[in-house]
Parts: C-alpha cells; sequence; structure tokens
C-alpha cells in the first residue's frame, strides 16, 4: 500500500521535469525568432517568414542564411556543450563551483587555438576542421595536469583543492597567453582580444559543420553515462562498494568534458560560467537525477548563451558586445554567490 502514494510522487515528479524541459525548450524557439530579426538591418516577421520559404530578396537571404542562423545555430550548440561539460565536472568532482571556464580547461584549448591561428596571415585561412582537434590537445593537457596536481592518493581529489588548483593553472596559461599577443601584429591583436572576450567569431555554416560532429557524438555518450554519474555522486566508498570502476568511469567522463569544452572554445572564443551557471539553474528545476539533469543544463546553456548573443548584437548597435562579456556580467556575481555559500 505505501508504494502507491511513492510511485504517484515519482510520476507526478517525472511529469513535471518534462514539462520543464518543454517550457525550456519553447523560451528557445522564442530566443531564436529573436535572434533572427536582431542585427543592424532589421528583418520584419513577415520578410522573415518569406525569406524562410525562399520568398525574399537576395539581400534578406544572405543576411539570414549567410550571417545570423550560422552564428545562432552556433550559440545553441555551445551552450549546450559547455552547459554539459560542466554538469560533467561538477558530478565526478562533487563539487558545486566546478566549471571548464574556471578549472582552466577553456584556457588551455584558448591558447592552443591561438598559436595555431597565430601562423596563418589571415584567421579565415586556417583549416576550420583542425580547429576543434586544436583545442581538445590543449584542453586535454590542462586537464590532465590538473587532475595530476590536485590528485592526492588515498585521498582522491578533494573539491577545494581542485577548485584552487584549476584557478591557480588557468591564471598561468592567462599570463602566458598576454605574453604571446605581445608577438602578434596589429591585426591579429586585434582579432585575439576580441576572441578571449568570447565572441562566436566562427559565424558561417563550416563552423558548424566543424562542431557538430563533436556533439552528436559526446552528447549522447555523457546522457547514456547518467546512471553512473547518480552513483559516482554518492561517493568514491559506496559507489565502489555498488560495483561501478570509479577511477577508469571518472576519467572517461572526464575525457568527455574535456572535448565538448575544447571543441566549443574553438568556435566561440573563451566563454565562461555557462558551465556554472546552467547547470545550477537546472538543478533547481528538475532535482540531482543525471537522467533528467543533463538534458535541462543543455537546454538551459543553450537558452543562456543565445540570449547573451542576441543582447549583445542589440544593445550598442551598429558595434556588438562580445558574448562572453553579456555572459560575464550574470555569471561573476553567481559565482561570487555560489562561493560564499560553499561550506567545503
Amino acid at each position: 500500500m505505501e508504494r502507491v502514494p511513492l510511485l504517484r510522487s515519482e510520476n507526478q515528479k517525472r511529469r513535471r521535469n518534462v514539462t520543464v524541459l518543454v517550457v525550456l525548450g519553447l523560451f528557445i524557439v522564442t530566443a531564436f525568432m529573436i535572434s533572427m530579426n536582431t542585427g543592424y538591418i532589421r528583418l520584419s516577421p513577415v520578410e522573415l517568414i518569406q525569406t524562410l520559404f525562399g520568398m525574399g530578396t537576395k539581400k534578406q537571404s544572405l543576411i539570414l542564411f549567410e550571417f545570423r542562423l550560422p552564428r545562432i545555430v552556433i550559440s545553441l550548440l555551445i551552450g549546450a556543450g559547455l552547459a554539459v561539460s560542466g554538469c560533467i565536472m561538477q558530478g565526478i568532482s562533487r563539487n558545486a563551483l566546478a566549471d571548464p571556464g574556471i578549472l582552466g580547461i577553456n584556457a588551455g584549448a584558448g591558447l592552443t587555438v591561438m598559436m595555431f591561428i597565430s601562423f596563418y596571415p589571415a584567421t579565415a585561412a586556417a583549416p576550420v576542421f583542425m580547429l576543434p582537434i586544436v583545442a581538445l590537445v590543449g584542453a586535454g593537457l590542462t586537464a590532465i595536469l590538473i587532475y595530476s596536481l590536485a590528485y592526492k592518493r588515498h585521498h582522491g581529489i578533494a573539491p577545494i583543492r581542485l577548485l584552487l588548483t584549476g584557478i591557480a593553472v588557468a591564471a598561468g596559461i592567462s599570463a602566458a597567453t598576454i605574453v604571446m599577443t605581445l608577438r602578434l601584429s596589429p591585426e591579429k591583436y586585434q582579432f585575439v582580444a576580441t576572441w578571449m572576450a568570447g565572441s562566436i567569431w566562427g559565424a558561417n555554416w563550416k563552423f558548424v559543420l566543424a562542431l557538430l560532429p563533436w556533439l552528436v557524438v559526446l552528447l549522447p555518450f555523457v546522457f547514456y553515462k547518467a546512471r553512473v554519474m547518480n552513483v559516482l555522486n554518492l561517493g568514491d566508498q559506496t559507489a565502489t562498494g555498488l560495483g561501478a570502476p570509479v577511477e577508469k568511469e571518472r576519467l572517461v567522463l572526464l575525457a568527455a568534458a574535456v572535448g565538448l569544452a575544447g571543441s566549443c572554445v574553438a568556435v566561440s572564443g573563451s566563454i565562461g560560467f555557462v558551465g556554472l551557471i546552467a547547470p545550477h539553474l537546472a538543478r533547481r528545476l528538475v532535482g540531482q537525477k543525471h537522467q533528467m539533469l543533463l538534458p535541462a543544463a543543455a537546454l538551459a546553456g543553450a537558452l543562456l548563451v543565445i540570449t547573451a548573443d542576441t543582447i549583445g548584437r542589440w544593445i550598442l548597435q551598429p558595434s556588438e558586445i562580445p558574448t562572453g562579456i553579456v555572459v560575464a556580467v550574470i555569471g561573476a556575481p553567481y559565482f561570487l554567490y555560489l562561493l560564499a555559500k560553499s561550506k567545503s
């Protein structure tokens, strides 16, 4: 008899969580429509619909299909990728403040991408499909360094040690990046400065195709590992007692997080705090279970980045504010709030 109310409660919670995902999806669709009409040259709703169905002018088609739509799609993809990456890092480290930007993963990926594109006379000449691989190398090496410095035998990884190690490594990489920028030509320096601020610079379909395969492979894999992440959240001893190969699963999930963060940074620049804010928002909406938490975080991250990019393009027309700066305006105070609440 006691199981009936319990099952009813679980069904109600599941329906509520599905409703949350649907609402987030509707918000994204709304932001998508607003973003398509945001820019120096405005398209009325009628012109927008006509252009989508191939009945617009050549100028309208060029603006929508070659400039705005690729950027909007990239915003959604990197928002989802960075959010899920942050959710993984918070789960495997049991650290509410973990984030690929704060821990230095983004900085490591950014450094290698900057070194790569600096060898080309123009940034557009850099092989687009090589950028995620280059970023993955930098992000992977940074993650290995942070993991090895934060790990202690017989004690594992303490959340506060991981956070402080990541901040220190990120500071060192940022210093190295600044030193390297001093050797760049004025044209490349302008590009790198904008890129480091978190500008979605790869706004064409080639960059969408370069990023999409990484997310198509890694996101379903991470969603498949949701039950494993639930077990890891119970603590190393409990997870080991339940038969989970803790270190192996942690390394596999860390590799997935690094792959997501590195590939996103390659086309978006250094956008921070997405991996921090989106998982926390999703956790408040759908709870701790990763079967719902991961999709909710992906949707929340996509919504955050597309909203920030739209605001950045609208607020100072015809100029624009890099998306990373808009996200930082939201994320920095939230990070300080979480840091103040942290007890570890």
